[in-house]
C-alpha cells in the first residue's frame, strides 16, 4: 500500500501552457513600461530639484534624454533584465539589473566624455541612473516575492486530500510493526523514511537523506514529510499519530516562524523527531562572496542582506516595511536564531550538518513549548539571573548575542569546552557588533539600571544565569545567594583563567566580605579598575 501526500497540488497545466505566450508578452510590454516611467520620473525630479527653472533646463535635456532611454532600454537586451519564465532565486532577478545598467552608464559615460558634453549637468545624469537603479532593485524585488507567494502558497484541497489519507494509518503502523529485516525499498510502508526517500533527494539531495537516516531507521517509523510554510497545514495534522516530522521548506520561508514550531510541537509525541531546513546568516554571506567580485559583493551583502534582511526587521516602523514587501519570505536567520527558536519551542538539537549552502537540523521534542511572547529580541535585552537569597532578577544589557540565544546555554555547554576567563570557546552566539562592544564594555552600560533598582552593587559575584550558576559548588551556590550582585565582580580584581580558579577568586572575595564588607569592595574596585585601564582586562 502506498499513500502519496502532496501538499504543493499544481494548477491545471494545460490552461496555463496555452496562455504562456500570451502572457510573457504581455508582462514583458508591462517592465518596459514600467521602466521608462522609472527613468523618467527620476529625470523630471531631479530636473525639477536643480536650483533652476525647468524652463532652461527640460528644453535643453530633451534629446539626449531621449537618446538615453534608448540606450537604457537597449542594454537591457543582452542581460534579459526583463524575461522571468527561467528565475526562480532573487539574484537571478537583480543581477542582470546591475549588468544592464552597468552596460549603459557606461555608454553613456563614454559618450558623454567623448563627445565633451560637459555642459550637462552630472548631478542629473548620475542622479537619474541612481535613482533609477534603485526603484528597479524595488521594483524586481516585489516581483520576486510576488512570484515565490504564489509558487509557495498552499491550496486547500490538499489539506483534504491528506485528511483522508489518515483513515489508512492504523494499516501503515501494522505494516511497519511486522515489516522484515531484508524488505527493499519499494516495500516501505507509507509514512516510513524510506517510502520518501526520492521525495527528498528530488527536493534537497542525497547527502541530506543520508544524514536524516543517522539519526532515524528507515523503516521502523512513522514519518510525515512536508513542504510547507504555512502553519494551518500542520494544524489539520492529528496528534501523536508521527513521531517523526520532515518540512524540506526553508525555515527562512515561514513567516510566524515560532507558531510553526510550535504546532509542529503540538503534533509530536515526547522524544518525536522534527527536522527542519535553513539558510543561515553565515552560509548566506558565504554564497554572496563566492559569486560576486569583492566591491560588489560587500555593496550587496551590506546594503540587501545586512541592512535590508538583518536591520530593517528589528526597528518598529521598518519592521511593517519589510513585512510588506516580503511577506516573510527569506527571513535573515542566524545559526544562533534557528537553534534558540527550536529551544524555546520545546526542542533540543540533536544534530546538525551544513549540505550545500543548506543547515540540514534535526532536534527531539522534549517538552510542550515555552510560548514565551516577549523574546529578547531588540538592542536592550533582559536577561533572567540569580540574585541576592536566590531571587530571579532581570540584568538589562545591550545586545551582543543573537536573538533567541540565550535559549541555548545548555546547547553550548555541551558542545562547547570553557576556554580561560570562564567563558565558551567559539560562542557562535556572539555577533560581530557584540565582540566589539564586549571589548569596550560598552554592552554593560544599560546595567547601571540595575544599580540604581538595587538588584545590583558595584562590586560583587558575577550574575549568573541558572545554568552556569549550577555549575558551582553547593557551598559557593549558597553562599553567592547571600550578597546582591554587582557591575564589577572579583574576576577582574584576581584575572582566573579556568572555572576552579573562578570558584576559588569568588570564595576568596565572600570570605573578606564576611568581615569587611566595605573595605573588601573598596579593594577589590581599585584592583580592577588598575586591570581594567592598565592591563586590558575586557568585559566578557
Amino acid at each position: 500500500m502506498e499513500v502519496k501526500v502532496d501538499f504543493d497540488l499544481k494548477g491545471s497545466k494545460g490552461k496555463a501552457k496555452s496562455s504562456k505566450k500570451f502572457s510573457w508578452n504581455k508582462r514583458v510590454v508591462m517592465f518596459y513600461l514600467i521602466d521608462v516611467l522609472i527613468l523618467t520620473g527620476s529625470f523630471l525630479f531631479f530636473i525639477w530639484i536643480k536650483p533652476a527653472s525647468l524652463r532652461k533646463y527640460l528644453p535643453y535635456y530633451i534629446e539626449p534624454f531621449i537618446i538615453f532611454l534608448g540606450i537604457w532600454l537597449a542594454a537591457s537586451i543582452p542581460s534579459r533584465k526583463y524575461a522571468y519564465d527561467d528565475k526562480k532565486y532573487l539574484k537571478d532577478f537583480l543581477s542582470p539589473v546591475f549588468i544592464s545598467d552597468f552596460i549603459a552608464l557606461s555608454v553613456i559615460t563614454v559618450m558623454i566624455v567623448g563627445f565633451n558634453h560637459f555642459t550637462y549637468s552630472r548631478m542629473i545624469v548620475f542622479g537619474t541612473i541612481g535613482l533609477t537603479i534603485f526603484l528597479e532593485m524595488i521594483l524586481f524585488s516585489l516581483f520576486y516575492y510576488h512570484r515565490k507567494l504564489d509558487r509557495d502558497s498552499e491550496k486547500t484541497e490538499s489539506i483534504e486530500v491528506f485528511l483522508a489519507h489518515m483513515e489508512t494509518l492504523s494499516n501503515v503502523r501494522e505494516e511497519v510493526d511486522v515489516l522484515p529485516e531484508t524488505a527493499n525499498v519499494e516495500n516501505y510502508p507509507a509514512f516510513s523514511l524510506g517510502k520518501y526517500r526520492d521525495q527528498i533527494i528530488e527536493e534537497s539531495n542525497e547527502e541530506a537523506y543520508s544524514f536524516m537516516c543517522e539519526h532515524l531507521d528507515q523503516k521502523h517509523n512513522t514519518t510525515l514529510v512536508v513542504s510547507t510554510t504555512t502553519r494551518f497545514n500542520i494544524a489539520a495534522i492529528p496528534a501523536d499519530v508521527f513521531n517523526v516530522i520532515v518540512n524540506l521548506k526553508l525555515v527562512n520561508d515561514i513567516k510566524f516562524v515560532n507558531k510553526f514550531l510550535e504546532s509542529v510541537n503540538l503534533k509530536l509525541p515526547v522524544g518525536g523527531l522534527f527536522i527542519s531546513v535553513v539558510e543561515t546568516n553565515e552560509i548566506k554571506k558565504e554564497i554572496v562572496y563566492k559569486e560576486y567580485p569583492p566591491v560588489i559583493r560587500n555593496f550587496i551583502y551590506f546594503t540587501y542582506h545586512y541592512m535590508f534582511k538583518r536591520v530593517f526587521p528589528k526597528i518598529i516602523i521598518l519592521k511593517k516595511i519589510y513585512f510588506f514587501l516580503t511577506n516573510g519570505f527569506e527571513r535573515s536567520l542566524s545559526k544562533a536564531e534557528a537553534l534558540g527558536r527550536l529551544y524555546s519551542c520545546g526542542f533540543e538539537v540533536i544534530g546538525e550538518k551544513k549540505i550545500k549552502g543548506k543547515m540540514f537540523v534535526v532536534s527531539r521534542k522534549v517538552t510542550d513549548p515555552s510560548f514565551d511572547l516577549n523574546p529578547t529580541y531588540g538592542p536592550i535585552i533582559s536577561l533572567k539571573r540569580v540574585g541576592k537569597n536566590g531571587k530571579i532578577i532581570h540584568v538589562y544589557k545591550f545586545r551582543t548575542m543573537h536573538p533567541f540565544a540565550e535559549y541555548l546555554q545548555d546547547y553550548i555547554f555541551k558542545h562547547n569546552a570553557l576556554e580561560e576567563g570562564g567563558k565558551f570557546k567559539n560562542d557562535f552566539r556572539v555577533s560581530t557588533l557584540g565582540k566589539y562592544m564586549r571589548k569596550f564594555w560598552i554592552d554593560e552600560l544599560p546595567m547601571i539600571f540595575n544599580l540604581l533598582k538595587g538588584d545590583l552593587k558595584i562590586v560583587g559575584v558575577r550574575p549568573l544565569s541558572k545554568q552556569y550558576f549550577n555549575l558551582y559548588t553547593k557551598e559557593l551556590r549558597e553562599r553567592r545567594t547571600k550578597y546582591k550582585p554587582g557591575l564589577v565582580p572579583p574576576f577582574y580584581a584576581d584575572m582566573p583563567k579556568t572555572l576552579k580558579e573562578i570558584m576559588a577568586s569568588e570564595m576568596k572575595y565572600l570570605d573578606q566580605c564576611d568581615k569587611h564588607p566595605i573595605l573588601t569592595d573598596i579593594k577589590y574596585l581599585r584592583l580592577a579598575l588598575y586591570n581594567i585601564f592598565f592591563k586590558s582586562a575586557r568585559s566578557q
